[in-house]
């Protein structure tokens, strides 16, 4: 009778403790990953399946430098827009056009792995190379901080941009923002060539801005006032035209506005400034509407802070901005012009008139005239 041979159950011990530790350190490397890469970026989105998780996680674990770390930590912001409808590859390629990312792949791992691929908001953000990919990426996902548009339109006064902000999205009442507006002292330059007496009529500078949904209203003050400082006072050869004129820039801007309430046609601008620097040298009133308008402030019959057509009795309202009544400038500007209009009075025309008034034939133009006889022969049939 043959005897069986026994096996020995050594190797497979040996090969089920080597399973066992090879399914350990898997898992223990797999802990360690996942670990290493939730301190850095934080959990990964409820939407991505184990594997996505897998992946991802292997790919962002090493590039946690280079998403934690700003391209230029002396980066200047800037405005980077997200167009409705963007794809998440046009987005990523810009963004490494501007050089705030320089992994986009990395940069579209992370996104995928926290679902901000899926969260982005068309729109306006300032960004920088001084924050990381990641807060960029947050950023990018934030509606509160996307920036929204405001437009200040040339001839407006205080209180009309004011009534625009509740439409705005800003959280700016229009009581904040006016009270702003007369208590704001913040150390812009232009401030120190005022009057004390002065507001910040005529100095809130039209145009376009970007605001973030929380912007104060000191902010919101300090940002306008920035662009006339950089579009105005800081242009020299705006500043020596004024004062070849003899204004200040108080009473060049004071000029400014009553030209942009005149003036329908951009064009016209610089001729209807001379109009009124002739007439303040000859010491002739200056006569005109606009003035009257602003004195008369919002009419609850008439619906609106520019009253028109006026009548006589508006004509007779005493106050210092009447200019039927009071020589020379009023004491302060009667609504925001805009750069041309501020040009026009700082480059004015040279013309030997006196008078001018609206033409009939609905053009916007005007007729202008030397004399009172040629100015009333002007006048509509």
């Amino acid at each position: 009778m043959t005897r069986r041979r026994r096996i020995s159950p050594l190797p497979f011990l040996l090969l089920l403790i080597f399973c066992f530790g090879a399914v350990s350190l898997a898992l223990w490397g797999y802990s360690t990953l996942h670990n290493e890469v939730i301190l850095a970026f934080g959990p990964p989105a409820d939407g991505i399946s184990l594997v996505q998780q897998n992946l991802y996680a292997f790919r962002l674990r090493s590039r946690i430098d280079i998403l934690t770390t700003p391209v230029e930590p002396r980066g200047d912001p800037f405005i980077f827009q997200i167009e409705s409808g963007e794809s998440v590859g046009s987005i990523i390629s810009r963004l490494e056009a501007h050089g705030i990312i320089t992994d986009g792949q990395a940069f579209r791992d992370y996104l995928v792995y926290k679902g901000y691929d899926t969260r982005l908001q068309s729109g306006g953000y300032q960004l920088s190379s001084a924050i990381t990919p990641i807060e960029i990426a947050r950023v990018l996902q934030d509606e509160n901080a996307r920036l929204l548009e405001f437009f200040i339109l040339p001839g407006w006064r205080i209180e009309e941009i004011a009534d625009s902000l509740p439409t705005s999205g800003l959280e700016i009442s229009s009581e904040a923002f006016i009270s702003a507006t007369k208590s704001y002292r913040g150390g812009q330059t232009l401030l120190y060539d005022l009057p004390d007496y002065a507001s910040l009529e005529g100095f809130l500078f039209p145009g376009g801005y970007s605001f973030k949904r929380t912007t104060t209203p000191d902010e919101m003050v300090n940002a306008i006032l920035s662009r006339f400082d950089e579009q105005v006072r800081g242009d020299t050869e705006i500043m020596d035209g004024f004062g070849n004129s003899g204004l200040s820039l108080y009473q060049g801007i004071i000029l400014a506005s009553i030209v942009q309430r005149e003036a329908v046609l951009e064009e016209e601008q610089p001729l209807i400034a001379s109009v009124f620097l002739n007439r303040l040298a000859a010491g002739i009133k200056l006569d005109s509407d606009p003035t009257v308008q602003y004195a008369l402030g919002f009419q609850e019959g008439r619906t609106s802070w520019w009253p028109n057509p006026l009548i006589t009795d508006d004509l007779m309202v005493d106050s210092p901005y009447n200019t039927y009544l009071y020589p020379g400038l009023p004491p302060g500007p009667i609504a925001n012009p805009s750069l041309p209009a501020i040009r026009a009075v700082a480059f004015p025309e040279q013309s030997p008139y006196y008078y001018f008034r609206a033409r009939c034939d609905g053009s916007g133009r005007h007729a202008f005239a030397v004399t009172y006889t040629e100015h009333l022969q002007n006048a509509c049939p």
